[in-house]
């Protein structure tokens, strides 16, 4: 089976719930790699820059008027994407650590975990 017929496959059977949880492992990954090897310049922007896309995509979700998610928690990942979007900024600005971007994440992830 080639890769991308396993690909096909994939995103037809996956629970949405496990593709959030697997992209947000490879988002959270990437963003290990640069702070474990200090990375600095475009592949720390470019770590950065995947993980922004993912919570804006999230937010623009969460803004969507058919979303299922109570309210409040709707609102909460909206505020969350406002401060990945700023505090990313420090980290390319400030040199501030990626690591409470890592942090977030990987709640996000064991709550993505606990509900599956």
């Amino acid at each position: 089976m080639s890769h991308q017929a396993y690909k096909n496959t994939q995103r037809v059977t996956e629970d949405p719930r496990a593709t959030e949880y697997r992209l947000f492992g490879q988002v959270t990954g990437a963003l290990i790699d640069v702070q474990k090897n200090g990375t600095t310049g475009g592949p720390l922007a470019e770590a950065l820059d995947w993980n922004g896309r993912l919570w804006r995509t999230l937010a623009a979700d969460c803004m969507d008027d058919r979303n299922q998610l109570p309210p409040e928690v709707r609102a909460k990942i909206v505020s969350l994407s406002l401060w990945v979007t700023k505090y990313s900024k420090s980290v390319t600005r400030e040199g501030a650590s990626v690591e409470p971007l890592i942090e977030i994440n990987r709640t996000i992830m064991q709550g993505l975990q606990g509900a599956a």
